[in-house]
């Protein structure tokens, strides 16, 4: 092995020791969560109560490990997983019993996200609809019936065109239809791109009518550009603190004149960049599900086109299964983001984590020893809300207690600080006890100690702009003490 990858190494290495030792406080944690095929959830097909069940300790067990963030497949592949007046429910979820009510997934998982403090974001698959089988099995339910001119076939698989303007309309009456009815903290788009291999994609009688003298690459490009344009307007019009994200390809174009094969603006029309660069995009978690040289310069790449948003990194654990990958090759990635100051982590997918795939999840109960905050979307709003104020320390009956007072409680969320003085930084990670609080009051168990803290609490409003601290309470653990 040359010295190029021991140096390599060792840098990482060295990385690995900082960042373990101090976690920053504020940080992007995030899993997708897969609906499709019941992948991640839900396992059960035949009872809601069981459902429901699942979906549970799966958050409760994001919330242990101290992510922040869920990705809910919302909609597969022309089916959805809310009630939606526009496109049919998943079959992936049960069918209410006699006499129980209907089931809405992304309603119930929206409220127990925020139940933990967790952001939880409507993932939706943009284009592709399925193949020849699904498409038949929704029957009259499926787009390719009821709106068959936006609909076009290609290798036996079903897509929305983008090439057809009325496409747009169709994808954000979808768009609209979450945004409005539903308290998501984001909206996560996937497959907003061209399908793999389109050279032959049947779009040449669309491209003769709007292409108006550009090229092919450049036309599908644009089609793209002009959704997401008009979808990002949308949202804002309808709730401006939605943030509006995708998972481009991990590669975003080819560097330093070489064509590393696959990537997002050649290969699949996909301009991720451009939406960043021009405003109509707030976040990126761009899938970087490659090693080596076929990730940290394209990760890098990625914050040269961020626009000072949010860019983070997806990482494939999934690898680990399917191209026999080591554990330290995520490890290098999750640390690698850090000394960088990426925004955060991004994981595919969350069975691969919570099931402990070869120890990834030691490694990550490691890497998150404390709750981190999201960065603020300061580019929509960099107003400071104001602080909370009358905190309150007690225990009832043997629960240790904080209540506190604010003025606007309109979608604000709360940060928990604790400190042994007052000389108090809450750029600290482990200063942090919890955050994504939705109420005026936290509880927690105490030990009955001789131990004696300062508890401060800040509000964030739905940007995630952080107030000042407010007074702190002093408590003393011990009963006798107090």
């Amino acid at each position: 092995m040359n010295k190029t990858y021991w140096l390599v190494c060792l840098i990482l290495f060295c990385v690995q020791q900082v960042s373990a030792n101090d976690p920053p406080a504020t940080e992007v944690r995030a899993v997708w969560l897969t609906t499709n095929y019941g992948l991640d959830w839900p396992k059960n097909k035949t009872d809601i109560d069981i459902q429901k069940r699942e979906l549970i300790t799966i958050l409760d067990e994001l919330k242990k490990y101290n992510f922040n963030t869920v990705f809910f497949q919302a909609r597969t592949r022309g089916e959805v997983l809310y009630q939606s007046a526009i496109e049919p429910m998943s079959s992936e979820i049960a069918t209410p019993k006699p006499g129980q009510k209907s089931f809405d997934p992304l309603a119930f998982a929206i409220e127990e996200c925020h139940k933990r403090g967790l952001s939880c974001h409507a993932w939706i698959v943009t284009y592709p609809l399925g193949g020849n089988r699904h498409v038949q099995r929704l029957g009259q339910r499926s787009v390719t019936k009821k709106n068959p001119s936006i609909a076009i076939k290609y290798k036996n698989e079903w897509f929305l065109n983008p090439g057809n303007p009325q496409t747009d309309d169709y994808l954000l009456s979808i768009v609209n239809e979450i945004v409005t009815n539903y308290d998501v903290d984001g909206v996560h788009f996937d497959y907003i791109r061209y399908p793999d291999d389109s050279t032959r994609f049947p779009d040449r009688t669309y491209f003769n009518r709007y292409g108006k003298g550009k090229t092919l690459a450049n036309w599908r490009r644009e089609n793209i550009n002009r959704f997401v344009t008009k979808m990002y307007d949308s949202v804002k019009r309808i709730k401006p603190w939605v943030q509006v994200s995708s998972a481009p390809l991990g590669r975003y174009r080819p560097l330093n004149n070489k064509h590393d094969g696959w990537n997002a603006l050649e290969t699949v029309s996909q301009d991720a960049g451009y939406w960043m660069r021009s405003g109509k995009h707030d976040a990126l978690y761009p899938m970087m599900y490659y090693r080596n040289h076929l990730f940290f310069p394209f990760a890098d790449d990625w914050v040269v086109n961020s626009n000072k948003r949010i860019v983070v990194p997806g990482l494939g654990p999934f690898q680990m299964i399917e191209l026999g990958w080591a554990k330290e090759d995520i490890e290098n990635q999750m640390e690698y983001t850090r000394e960088k100051q990426m925004a955060g982590q991004a994981y595919f997918r969350t069975e691969n984590i919570l099931s402990n795939l070869k120890g990834i999840l030691f490694s990550i109960n490691d890497f998150y020893k404390y709750p981190a905050k999201l960065p603020a979307m300061t580019w929509l709003s960099d107003t400071i809300p104001d602080a909370p104020y009358d905190l309150r320390a007690e225990k009832v009956k043997g629960i240790f207690q904080l209540k506190w007072t604010n003025n606007d409680s309109v979608r604000t969320t709360y940060t928990v600080y604790r400190s042994e003085s007052d000389d108090f930084d809450r750029q600290k990670a482990e200063n942090i006890i919890a955050t994504g609080i939705r109420e005026e009051m936290f509880e927690m168990y105490i030990e009955d100690n001789d131990e004696a803290y300062y508890y401060y609490i800040t509000a964030s409003d739905a940007y995630n702009n952080e107030s000042n601290i407010c007074h702190p309470a002093f408590f003393y653990h011990s009963e006798t003490e107090k």
